[in-house]
């Protein structure tokens, strides 16, 4: 591990026996690794750029490790690092082509692919792995969002984080997929007609902000239980500006009324029981925006609780 990404890791020592944190665990990716967590960095806003929001998420990466370095260890599997995949120079699809090539190695090794964006153009790219990966085992992929957004725009125009599911949507008949999209938390402020109307078409499971509450939650994990049940790996995709804006201020769009932490955390929980989970994202956060690191905080804990081994 080369000495700036090694310097992220830090965190506390403590003197008591068996008080693992994370610092002291995560290792190198390299070949030949028993299968754990394999962590990539996507570090891009050129998606968020190109769709007006507001840029930072580049720097997203280092500020998910360092929130995570310091939290105690839970596991008895392996976690690696595999560094960052950079889009520094305006080609977020050589980028996302890049990431995906990783995402699918680490697959074939028996890794658990944990990508932390970046805009949520990281999904575009992780997909390309995780459906070449699919393609070759003959896996029908579920894609589950948690999302203040579609990000069903049209991508004839331009690519950006607002189009990721969309040219998904586009590519899927191309690795002998159906689209199975599944979009939790989304602001019906802040998605128009047209894009309501687009996820009507794609038959995509829509579920507003407002329809996730304490006596709806069970009604929305059997949803989600039946959605994985029709699917043999899950790409779970997580847009922090589904959070409302005071547990997660530091997104491209903060979102006024938001799904908050303790009901997401249940939903994400039965998604991992389902024993589907094929890779995990983390999008949008932006540190340049963060307070007191809150949203990297959050994002590191939502780490902790789908890497958990039971």
């Amino acid at each position: 591990m080369h000495s700036e990404l090694a310097a992220l890791w830090q965190g506390r020592h403590d003197p008591e026996p068996d008080s693992p944190r994370w610092h002291q665990q995560i290792q190198p990716l390299a070949t030949n690794c028993a299968p754990g967590v394999a962590i990539l960095g996507f570090a891009c806003d050129e998606g968020v750029r190109r769709n007006h929001g507001r840029t930072g998420a580049f720097a997203a990466p280092a500020a998910i490790r360092r929130a995570l370095a310091n939290l105690a260890w839970h596991r008895s599997g392996p976690a690696y690092d595999g560094d960052d995949i950079r889009c520094d120079d305006g080609d977020l699809a050589a980028a996302q082509l890049r990431l995906g090539h990783q995402v699918a190695q680490a697959l074939a090794d028996g890794h658990l692919p944990l990508v932390f964006g970046g805009g949520h153009e990281v999904a575009y790219g992780s997909w390309l792995g995780l459906a070449a990966h699919a393609q070759s085992k003959g896996l029908r992929i579920g894609i589950i969002n948690f999302d203040a957004h579609f990000d069903l725009r049209d991508p004839s125009h331009v690519h950006s984080s607002g189009t990721p599911f969309a040219q998904i949507a586009e590519a899927s008949a191309s690795y002998g997929q159906a689209f199975r999209y599944a979009c939790l938390g989304v602001s019906r402020a802040s998605n128009t007609r047209a894009l309501f109307q687009r996820a009507a078409d794609l038959q995509v499971l829509v579920r507003e902000d407002h329809s996730i509450q304490t006596d709806t939650l069970s009604a929305r994990q059997a949803e989600l239980a039946d959605f994985c049940a029709n699917c043999d790996i899950v790409q779970l995709s997580i847009d922090l500006d589904v959070l409302p804006a005071c547990e997660a201020p530091g997104v491209s769009a903060p979102a006024p009324y938001g799904v908050p932490l303790r009901l997401l955390e249940p939903l994400l929980a039965s998604i991992k029981a389902s024993g589907k989970l094929g890779l995990i994202e983390l999008a949008e956060l932006n540190p340049h925006h963060d307070i007191d690191q809150r949203t990297a905080r959050v994002a590191a804990r939502l780490v902790h609780l789908l890497t958990l081994d039971t």
